[in-house]
């Protein structure tokens, strides 16, 4: 009977955790209202206008590192201060200007890709996230590294143990 009973109290304690779990239709009606609040925007914040957003560096030799400048104006009305850029792997190297742009005012972005050890077709991608209208945007660097010279001439390695005296 004591079995019983605890096995009932444990039963009930789980199915109690259960029911409070689940996601009722008022629950999710108010989830959802909290989520869909668009936060106000303000008319004069700082916005990018880039000249272009994607770049194709077509065919280039495996081995230096190539670059881009993205050129974008701050169309807004305040400084647009940047606040993050990051590449989408450890290829590309981003290099972006750390001080506020005064509206009007033209700066760049750019792209370093490292083509050694990478043959082949690439597409990477930039994200640079600020305080602008915009608060995130991607740039997309491509093209296609060829292959280089991959002939090596391996030296003979001297014989140690003939060149000790005997």
């Amino acid at each position: 009977m004591l079995k019983r009973l605890g096995l009932f109290f444990v039963l009930s304690v789980v199915v109690i955790n259960v029911v409070a779990q689940v996601a009722t239709p008022k629950k999710m009606e108010q989830q959802t209202k909290v989520e869909n609040v668009n936060p106000i925007t303000n008319p004069n914040a700082a916005d990018f206008k880039f000249e272009i957003e994607e770049h194709n560096f077509g065919n280039i030799p495996e081995g230096p590192e190539v670059k881009y400048d993205f050129i974008f104006t701050n169309t807004g009305k305040e400084p647009l201060i940047i606040s993050d850029v990051h590449a989408s792997c450890g290829c590309t190297t981003p290099v972006w200007p750390r001080e506020p742009i005064l509206p009007g005012a033209k700066s760049k972005i750019t792209a370093v890709y490292n083509t050694k050890g990478r043959p082949g077709t690439f597409n990477k991608s930039i994200t640079i996230k600020s305080n602008g209208k915009t608060a995130e945007k991607m740039l997309i660097i491509k093209g296609t590294v060829e292959a280089g010279n991959t002939v090596r001439t391996i030296e003979k390695a001297p014989n140690i143990i003939s060149e000790f005296p005997k």
